[in-house]
């Protein structure tokens, strides 16, 4: 396919905007076709989400990824991108720069090295595929006539057939993320799905801080329900609420107003063992009992909370029975969660409806694509979001 760059009038066959993990992937593919293409980041450094990303290891996929692992308002829009570049591809792509990497647990993977392995790798690609990347650039209007887009910028007016937008959600501003995506989305005519905090901690109000904020830092493996979605995975106690991967995990399908139901001993018959200690050790507290099965700051709140006999021997059956229950179905309701600040992806964003699930690009724009954590489709917590990027920006890439 032949390429129109010309350096003078700063035009190219594919303007992407944002060199995050979505765009730097579309970048390398559309290259190797031959295109030319401009990427343009606002942030002095590309691929800043993935440097910071798994403590700076990147959890860059998941082995056992598939569309159950992402949630959006077309459940079957992302089967044509994870089938088409799959998370095998990418770790034979991996494989194939030559970067070591591990399998963490439930198939998560991480490099062994550090994540800028994965940045790099995907910027030696872009320069093998003679994509130029401008940093620093603040991005204005847009624009589209006959000839293509035209993409304002302090940089100067820069011109292309295709554009794409790989701006991602609002989640982490502090890396320079945020809504740009949706106005481009808006401009065009788009529908946009509204973006909420996803894979976030949530917080408790000053009643339930009052009995459980002396808890923070203390974990336990849980299980965490909502409505008839459930995570078995850690829980962890914060000063704000409640955090850990089972809460990050169930916050994208939580909803104000909802409860939680919390199984604090998932493998343990409470009321079994309460009863067997009953008899065992008539004379300890509840507090000590129940320290058998959970972190000993835990027992003592729940054991204060149900108040009960100073001995275990004194608790009739209907008393241990409800200590079980606070154990085990213990139901607590968020007034929040800690917002975009901490949030690792946002939830909603451009409506799929609009867009063909083979090329990414809108039907109603020709020319114009979305790839990304822009889009209404969000990736369970364990390198999903990461696999979405690649999948989304391989086939954007194979199109513009």
């Amino acid at each position: 396919m032949t390429s129109h760059r010309h350096p003078s009038t700063n035009r190219y066959d594919v303007v992407i905007i944002g060199a995050g993990a979505a765009g730097l992937m579309c970048a390398g593919v559309a290259g190797q076709r031959g295109r030319s293409v401009l990427l343009l980041e606002q942030a002095r450094q590309p691929g800043e989400k993935i440097r910071i990303s798994g403590g700076g290891r990147c959890n860059f996929t998941n082995l056992h990824t598939s569309p159950a692992n992402f949630l959006s308002e077309n459940p079957r829009f992302s089967h044509s991108a994870l089938s088409g570049f799959s998370q095998r591809d990418f770790i034979a792509l991996v494989e194939s720069h030559g970067i070591a990497w591990h399998e963490k647990t439930r198939g998560q993977l991480f490099c062994d090295g550090s994540s800028r392995q994965i940045v790099d790798m995907l910027l030696d690609r872009c320069r093998k595929a003679q994509a130029q990347l401008r940093l620093a650039v603040r991005v204005g209007a847009i624009s589209k006539d006959e000839e293509g887009f035209a993409v304002a910028t302090d940089q100067g007016e820069f011109r292309a057939q295709s554009l794409v937008v790989a701006t991602g959600g609002p989640s982490i501003p502090k890396m320079g993320s945020s809504g740009f995506g949706y106005k481009v989305a808006a401009r065009f005519g788009l529908n946009i799905v509204p973006p909420r905090p996803a894979l976030v901690p949530l917080t408790f109000d000053a009643a339930l801080l009052a009995r459980f904020g002396n808890l923070s830092g203390v974990a336990v493996d849980a299980v965490v329900s909502c409505g008839k979605t459930a995570f078995d995975e850690a829980l962890l106690f914060t000063h704000r609420g409640l955090s850990g991967p089972a809460i990050l995990q169930i916050s994208s399908y939580w909803r104000e107003g909802q409860d939680l139901v919390i199984d604090l001993a998932p493998q343990i018959d409470v009321v079994a063992g309460l009863k067997r200690l009953r008899s065992d050790r008539p004379r300890q507290e509840m507090a000590t009992a129940l320290a058998e099965f959970l972190p000993k700051r835990l027992a003592q709140t729940i054991a204060e909370a149900i108040a009960s006999p100073p001995r275990i021997a004194d608790c009739p059956d209907r008393l241990i029975g409800e200590v079980a229950a606070a154990v085990a179905q213990w139901r607590v309701r968020p007034s929040g969660t800690e917002g975009y600040r901490t949030a690792e992806v946002t939830l909603g964003g451009v409506d799929t409806a609009g867009l063909s699930s083979k090329t990414f690009e809108t039907r109603s724009v020709p020319g114009l694509y979305f790839i990304g954590e822009v889009l209404d489709v969000t990736g369970h917590l364990g390198g999903f979001n990461f696999q979405w990027a690649w999948s989304s920006g391989y086939a954007a890439g194979g199109h513009v």
